[in-house]
């Protein structure tokens, strides 16, 4: 059991060190190294991004900045956090832009990403066998249109923090680390975007 778990352990540390490797050798010119980098963290770039904006061009284009700003600016990592940190900094500033544009046009998708590919984030809120219920089918639809409208209300990093913390049940500490600032500004965040949910949601939130 202990020599599994510190096999385990040094698995990850092995990892960390091939992966710091590779970051200096993208930082060297090594366009390979970059392609191996990009493959590394591909898909949970996208996942973040449709998850966040809930909208697959939207998401494609993140992808493509976020990798162009990773490209350009991966000089300037200085090992200081771990490049996952640093990686979803970045997207979760597009992410935001993204946002604060949407807000102004008040366009919303309600489309995510998940393993079985793109789906209404509104059927987790179905029971099972509510298809055969069309009443709880428009119930259920109701409720998606108000928690819709209630996220539209929120400033874009509220948004942004709200998303992270109960869709993707990040901590807030991480949260703070990917936004760019402390865990106690993200939690003050996290308290006026839920203040405003429940105003308009009452005790659904």
């Amino acid at each position: 059991m202990l020599q599994d778990a510190a096999g385990a352990v040094s698995a990850r540390a092995v990892a960390k060190v091939d992966e710091a490797a590779v970051i200096r050798a993208v930082q060297h010119g090594d366009q390979d190294a970059f392609e191996q980098l990009v493959r590394a963290y591909d898909q949970s770039v996208l996942r973040l991004a449709m998850n966040l904006l809930r909208s697959p061009e939207d998401a494609r284009d993140v992808y493509q900045e976020a990798f162009l700003r990773v490209y350009r600016n991966i000089h300037t990592f200085r090992f200081d956090c771990s490049f996952h940190t640093w990686l979803y900094r970045i997207v979760t500033n597009i992410c935001l832009d993204h946002l604060r544009k949407r807000k102004v046009r008040r366009e919303e998708s309600a489309v995510v990403e998940t393993a079985d590919g793109p789906v209404d984030r509104m059927d987790s809120f179905e029971h099972e066998g509510a298809h055969e219920d069309p009443e709880r089918r428009m119930w259920n639809r109701q409720l998606a249109d108000r928690i819709s409208a209630a996220l539209a209300d929120l400033t874009a990093r509220e948004r942004m923090v709200f998303e992270l913390r109960h869709y993707q049940g990040l901590r807030l500490r991480t949260i703070g680390d990917m936004l760019g600032t402390s865990e106690e500004a993200a939690k003050n965040c996290l308290f006026r975007a839920t203040q405003k949910m429940r105003g308009v949601l009452g005790d659904l939130v």
